[in-house]
């Protein structure tokens, strides 16, 4: 059973973001102090990916390891309540992730996923991008 109201339930979910969120503007800001240059969001792209790099035909996706299911991360918890809808929630998100990934792959793009818990170590992100841009 949910400890809150469905009123204060939406409320909280209508409070998460899903674009500038902090992971993304960590990565964003190690890119940029790199010497990096990007776009956000192209709407021209499948699934309108979070960081564009055209100059390197790469693409960013700065994926949250509880709404994409990090695999082995401790973030990527079920919740105890409704397990079913959260299944279903997570199996679509996962086809969905895949469906763009391979949309973008096959238009030529390099695709690099970044999740939410590689954030917290700066130093070793900024070099798995710098491996992934130069090679």
């Amino acid at each position: 059973m949910d400890s809150l109201s469905p009123e204060k339930r939406s409320w909280n979910m209508s409070r998460i973001k899903n674009r500038d969120t902090k992971p993304e503007i960590i990565v964003r800001s190690l890119l940029h102090r790199a010497g990096y240059r990007f776009r956000l969001h192209r709407k021209d792209l499948p699934g309108k990916p979070d960081i564009v790099l055209p100059r390197y035909k790469t693409i960013i996706l700065v994926h949250g390891c509880f709404w994409h299911r990090h695999e082995g991360c401790r973030y990527a918890y079920y919740p105890k309540t409704r397990v079913d809808f959260w299944q279903k929630k997570f199996r679509q998100n996962a086809k969905r992730d895949q469906k763009v990934q391979n949309e973008l792959l096959k238009l030529g793009w390099k695709v690099c996923v970044v999740w939410e818990c590689e954030t917290r170590k700066p130093e070793i992100l900024i070099s798995k991008l710098q491996q992934i841009l130069k090679g």
